[in-house]
């Protein structure tokens, strides 16, 4: 799956990507400024989150709860070791079955589940972007 597409489009683009997803383990890499947080946030509305969608940079995770239940969006990028995910019980939350968005997640490779779903953005300038599902 490769989509190019605008600020405009990612609604669709988000409705795309869950027909893809084959786990509930979602990776989103990207530069920083990519919009990784930006297709969150959207597939977040896909799924009936009411609440708003901030990346948590700050508190590592940030759990919503939509149509399917509670679900998850973590954000790795502060983290300086790996380990510091398990601090957190990063593991218990893969383990659980729910939705768990992943940003920055090459900061944890070494604790990241055998299966997940992994989506690498790229910016194409100001207003355009491409999605591509990565096979792993």
């Amino acid at each position: 799956m490769i989509i190019e597409y605008s600020i405009e489009d990612i609604e669709g683009v988000a409705a795309t990507i869950l027909q893809a997803v084959t786990t509930p383990i979602i990776r989103l890499d990207g530069a920083m400024g990519a919009g990784k947080t930006t297709v969150i946030r959207a597939l977040c509305n896909q799924l009936g989150v009411s609440e708003s969608i901030s990346s948590p940079t700050f508190s590592l995770v940030n759990a919503y709860t939509g149509s399917s239940g509670l679900m998850y969006h973590f954000d790795f990028y502060r983290l300086e070791n790996p380990d510091e995910a398990l601090d957190f019980g990063v593991e218990e939350y893969f383990d659980s079955g729910k939705i768990c968005f992943l940003e920055w997640a090459e900061k944890i490779d070494v604790h990241l589940p055998l299966s997940y779903d992994h989506f690498l953005i790229s910016d194409l300038g100001e207003t355009k972007r491409l999605i591509k599902k990565i096979k792993h």
